[in-house]
């Protein structure tokens, strides 16, 4: 507990900007990996970065999981997987068609997808 806890006194909440499931949420649901994360920031606070990762590396696994699920997709059924592979194909072909005409000058992408920074004056 700080001495003077400004953030109640200036009625501010800095967690919320600084997590990531913590935000507001439609219909006042929390989000789906809020209580993975809560966890992992819980058992994490005040013991430093070092200790942290070695201590609390169960929690933030599940809560990494829960953001990615990675687990999840690779026991899917079959039958979704390989939806998910023609997909991933097909995404691909067109990634390579599209930089093969780029390189042969016949496309040009537009300006909001160069990466670029907008030229405002």
């Amino acid at each position: 507990m700080p001495f003077v806890d400004l953030q109640s006194r200036l009625g501010i909440n800095l967690d919320r900007w600084l997590l990531l499931q913590s935000g507001e949420q439609p219909n006042k649901r929390a989000a789906r990996c809020h209580a993975f994360e809560k966890e992992w920031i819980e058992c994490s606070h005040g013991i430093g970065q070092t200790r942290a990762k070695k201590e609390c590396q169960l929690e933030f696994e599940d809560f990494y999981e829960c953001m990615h699920r990675q687990k999840t997709l690779h026991w899917l059924p079959i039958e979704f997987r390989v939806h998910f592979k023609i997909l991933h194909e097909r995404l691909y072909a067109i990634r390579q068609q599209r930089d093969k005409l780029i390189k042969e000058g016949k496309y040009t992408p537009p300006s909001h997808h160069t990466g670029k920074a907008e030229q405002t004056p």
